[in-house]
This record gives structure tokens, sequence and C-alpha cells, in this order.
């Protein structure tokens, strides 16, 4: 994937093609930099597994993902190539196959990240806090992973042509290929599954990093040095990270873009905002001690 990126950013510089208003190459760049942060993370959770059985059953999970995922961006970046879009392209009977494969593959890649997620919630992690933020984090990046499913359904407006040239769609009330935001392209007119998509599959770093940020700061701050602390706030974390991927998938379903919240959104934000502050403070409270026997 990295090798990926550095070719994709070179056809950004030397291919001037635009497909469906972005430059053709953004889409490889963009998947090879998620598959690179996806890859690093499932690498170190894979290395907590405890036990020579988990080790073995997750290796083979994590082998069947990337052979997954090297298919994927091999069928991507081959549409690249012939100037057409991979994702929902029924145009003519290679593309649809092309589509199908894609289908297959992104299922296979999803149940080897469920038996990765499984190994995770049943291993016995001896630091609490790190066990919960590398299970919650993975089973809300497996839910971010299924919006993907949810952008293969047919629009109204496909299932009334007799022969669509596209089956499904990340945009919502729109079409696609419209106006968007520089760089991630998510619609400014419309809702858009992306960010859902893309929020929620990322729980699977930054939920780790709260931890990692938690243990830096641990030497400096005594209370954040005691493990049940630092579990509370990482359980706080991943709920307010939960929260807020249900708030953006609610929001694209609406047909609303992203960064035009209405009030009703803009309510359900500030409510997530207050519980999240509120939790907070609750979890860095002294944990009690236990009186000696």
């Amino acid at each position: 994937m990295a090798a990926l990126a550095l070719v994709s950013a070179g056809g950004l510089v030397l291919d001037d093609r635009v497909l469906l208003g972005a430059p053709i190459w953004a889409k490889p760049f963009k998947f090879s930099l998620s598959f690179i942060a996806y890859a690093l993370t499932l690498a170190w959770m894979l290395a907590l597994l405890p036990g020579a059985r988990a080790r073995r059953v997750g290796w083979w999970a994590g082998t069947v993902l990337t052979a997954a995922s090297t298919v994927e961006m091999v069928l991507i970046t081959g549409q690249v190539v012939r100037g057409t879009r991979s994702h929902f392209n029924t145009a003519t009977p290679f593309d649809a196959a092309v589509f199908q494969a894609m289908g297959i593959t992104v299922v296979v890649l999803w149940l080897a990240a469920l038996v990765i997620a499984v190994l995770l919630l049943r291993a016995r992690i001896l630091d609490r806090a790190t066990a919960w933020a590398v299970r919650l984090s993975s089973f809300i990046a497996l839910a971010g992973a299924a919006i993907g499913f949810v952008m293969v359904r047919p629009t109204p407006e496909q299932l009334a042509q007799d022969k669509p040239t596209a089956v499904g769609a990340h945009a919502v009330g729109v079409a696609d290929g419209g106006p968007g935001l520089p760089l991630m392209g998510w619609s400014t007119t419309g809702g858009d599954l992306r960010v859902a998509h893309f929020f929620g599959m990322h729980a699977l770093q930054l939920i780790p990093l709260v931890l990692l940020l938690l243990s830096a700061l641990a030497p400096r701050f005594a209370r954040l040095a005691d493990e049940r602390i630092r579990l509370r706030v990482v359980l706080v974390a991943s709920a307010a990270y939960a929260a807020t991927f249900v708030l953006v998938t609610w929001q694209a379903l609406r047909g609303q873009p992203f960064l035009s919240p209405d009030g009703l959104t803009l309510a359900a934000a500030g409510t997530v905002a207050v519980a999240t502050l509120a939790g907070a403070v609750l979890s860095l409270r002294p944990a009690r001690q236990e009186l000696p026997a």
C-alpha cells in the first residue's frame, strides 16, 4: 500500500484526468493511505493476543484480510488505468463483474476483521484499559466498514431505469460527483455516507490513540497512572465516538451535508458533547481505595 500510495501520488501530479469531479488517482491514493493505517493498527492489535492458538488464528485472519485488501486495490487501480469508475459501475458486463468482485473481497475483508475483533474480545489482556480500547475500536470500525453495504443499495432513480449504468451511491439526495469538500470529496449539497464510513473505520486508530495519550501523560499526572481511571476515560471516549458515528450516519441518511447541519443535528451533537464532558469529569475522579480486610 505504501508503494501504491507513491504511484498514486505520481498519478495525481502527472495525470490530469478527472472522474466525477475529482482527480482520477485520488481514490487509490486515499484508499492506500487508509489501508496503511489499518494494517499497522491491526498488526499491533494482533501482537497483543496471548496464547499460540489465538495468535495462529489471528495470523490466518490477518493474511486473508491482507489478500482481500490487495485484490480490492488491484481492481480499483485497474479501473483508474482504464479511465472509469470502480464503485457502483455496471455500465458494461466487464465493469459489473469488477464491481461484483470488489463486493466479494469487501465481504471477505469484513469477515476477517470480525474474526480478529472476536479474538480481541475473548483475549485476556492484562491492562484493562488497553483491552477495552482495542475491543471497542475494533467493533466500531466494523460498523463503519458495514456502511459500505448500505451504499450498494440501488437509489430510487436507479430502480426506475431499465438498465442503470450504476447501482448504489455514496451520496444521499443528490447525484454522485457533485460539489464536494477539498481532498475528501464529501458532498456539500447532500448527504454523504462516506463521512460515516471514514469516521467509523478510523476508530481503529483514534481510540487507541486516546489510550496512548493517557499513558504518555501518566508520569506527569499521578491520577492517570491509575489503571481504573484510564479505563473509565477509554470507555467514555469510546461511547462518545460511537455516538458521533451514529450521529453522522443519521445526518447523511437524511440527505444533509456534513458541514451544513440543521438545528436537530446540532442539538444532537450538543447532547453528545455535554454527555461526553460530564462523563470525562466523572471518570477523572479518584478511584475508591479498597479497605483492608
